[in-house]
């Protein structure tokens, strides 16, 4: 029952009068008595939805104009409105033709216009990183690949302690590959303990626009290990400054020129990080070298992941191969392909809504009716399906 229905009944029953109801229902008494009348005339389908289109249109384009511009889109159909508004100028002389805006409804209306992909955009939220100790945050990217001697390409990640500026790894790779990202941390953490944030950007393999908070196998392997994956805003590469630009020296000292091979290049790189931070003074650290301020980790690389134990009163279901959780008889709930064979926890809030938790980090917030999962304070919208081809 809707709001108009119910309204109806109430007045129909007599037991307060219409301006109690407009107060109640808050409406005004111009459009309550609209409601009245449309329903003493028409009954029940008065009270349906009524077009908001004009009844007359004193502006309409001519149905010849019309004709016109659909001709000229399927003889031209490379053309945009803005040529074709100059060809139907040349065409009928000073008569007015549509404006740029009117040929574009004409060509959307007659399906002559292609729907654009929709992109995938994540909200700003403008987050602060300022690590206040060593392994605060790391902060990893990669450096923008170039093409050695033997004509491959080279892909450096770069990792460095925000607080230090210590350059903790400049790894050479063919590929910027899950795996081979993996391994390289697997070394650090082995090496130099784990941090308590990583700090990147929103590209692979650390971050992912089209998925539920922007998992990836990375950065739930990072959740995993108590480290939290934190991102930079899209197209704000001044969040992560200090990388930045440490990435221009290392652009201007290890790769110009290349060298010849992989194996070769790695050895620049190595070079490198140990001028960057044994040698050189650093501004930001009052002319003294990052190595006299970093320190190894307390927190070390557990042999194993142990299970994650929810609180009680939370309902925990296991991710399935297809990336969703069961709901009920013959329902998913898709969350994620990265946390596939992992289990998630659930608090319910109020009455068919969700919280849904990986860890003790919340991913989104689940409604029974639509059975989809929001991200945590909509930062990012996922999809519901590929724009289709016109």
């Amino acid at each position: 029952m809707d709001e108009k229905t119910s309204f109806i009944f109430e007045w129909e029953s007599g037991e307060s009068t219409v301006s109690a109801l407009c107060e109640s229902f808050g409406i005004s008494r111009t459009l309550a008595y609209r409601y009245i009348g449309r329903y003493l005339d028409h009954g029940r389908p008065g009270l349906v939805e009524q077009s908001r289109a004009p009844r007359r249109v004193w502006n309409r384009t001519a149905e010849d104009l019309v004709q016109a511009v659909i001709a000229l889109r399927r003889r031209k159909p490379r053309l945009g409105a803005l040529k074709l508004h100059e060809l139907l100028r040349e065409q009928f002389g000073r008569r007015r033709v549509p404006a740029v805006s009117t040929i574009e409804l004409i060509l959307k209306r007659h399906g002559l216009l292609k729907k654009r992909k929709r992109v995938r955009r994540i909200r700003e939220t403008h987050p602060v990183f300022k690590a206040e100790g060593p392994n605060e945050i790391w902060s990893v990217d990669f450096k923008g690949e170039f093409r050695m001697g033997n004509m491959r390409y080279c892909y450096p990640l770069t990792v460095m302690d925000a607080y230090s500026r210590c350059v903790l790894a400049v790894v050479g790779m063919h590929k910027p590959t899950y795996e081979g990202t993996r391994a390289v941390f697997q070394a650090l953490f082995e090496r130099y303990g784990l941090p308590k944030q990583i700090h990147s950007d929103n590209g692979e393999p650390f971050a992912s626009a089209v998925s539920l908070s922007r998992l990836t196998r990375l950065a739930v392997w990072f959740m995993e290990l108590g480290i939290v994956p934190v991102y930079s805003d899209p197209a704000h590469p001044e969040q992560n400054g200090s990388h930045e630009r440490m990435h221009e020296e290392l652009k201007a000292e290890a790769t110009r020129p290349p060298a010849y091979s992989l194996g070769r290049q790695q050895r620049k790189f190595n070079a490198f990080r140990q001028d960057y931070n044994e040698q050189r003074p650093h501004q930001a650290l009052g002319q003294r070298k990052p190595v006299e301020f970093y320190r190894r980790s307390r927190k070390h690389l557990p042999r194993w992941i142990a299970p994650w134990k929810y609180p009680r009163g939370m309902v925990v279901k296991y991710v399935c191969r297809n990336g969703a959780i069961r709901w009920g008889v013959g329902k998913w709930v898709m969350v994620s392909t990265t946390l596939v064979t992992k289990y998630v926890g659930l608090e319910e809030i109020a009455t068919g809504k969700w919280r849904v938790y990986f860890r003790d980090t919340l991913l989104g917030y689940l409604d029974e009716e639509t059975l989809r999962i929001q991200d945590d304070l909509g930062r990012l919208r996922r999809a519901e399906k590929k724009t289709e081809k016109v």
